[in-house]
């Protein structure tokens, strides 16, 4: 099965970071997002969403650090139905976001803690935090090159008939 979510849109409050006895951040906040659309009677509306969405381990971290209530981000991930017992004994449930990527959108001055960090002014720019998953530490970055051909890669012969679609 597939469960993969994409929104874009701004924070509605700041992320609120806890972390495990095993030391994992995890981040909670959530995600305004906006649809516009023509009504049947000619009118202009506006859908606002409000999503809560939830990072883990260094995304978490990352996400604390340089985001803040009203920044512009994307995120994939899974749809999560979250469901618990109210107080007064009635069944409640809402659908969340588990993030796996993030990226920071808008301008590195905005993203930035307190506002500056020294970048210098740019209009827009984009910020990509490799994806980190709560079951695996993340993979250290190296600088990126041009693919290399590899002859060492075996050849597989698979017969048509095999395969099940």
């Amino acid at each position: 099965m597939y469960n993969k979510i994409i929104l874009a849109g701004n924070l509605t409050r700041d992320i609120e970071i806890k972390y495990t006895p095993g030391g994992s951040a995890i981040g909670n906040t959530a995600i305004a997002t906006s649809r516009k659309f023509k009504a049947q009677d000619g009118t202009q509306k506006e859908e606002i969403l409000f999503i809560d969405i939830t990072f883990f381990g260094r995304t978490a971290e990352i996400a604390n650090q340089y985001l803040r209530k009203g920044s512009k981000v994307l995120v994939d991930g899974r749809l999560k139905l979250d469901q618990w017992t109210a107080q007064d004994g009635s069944k409640r449930s809402k659908h969340s976001v588990t993030v796996e990527n993030l990226q920071m959108l808008g301008s590195k001055d905005e993203a930035a803690p307190m506002g500056g960090n020294g970048y210098g002014q740019q209009n827009e720019s984009e910020y990509e935090v490799p994806s980190t998953d709560h079951y695996s530490q993340p993979a250290p970055s190296a600088p990126r090159t041009a693919p290399q051909a590899t002859s060492n890669i075996p050849e597989i012969d698979i017969n048509e008939d095999e395969i099940p679609f």
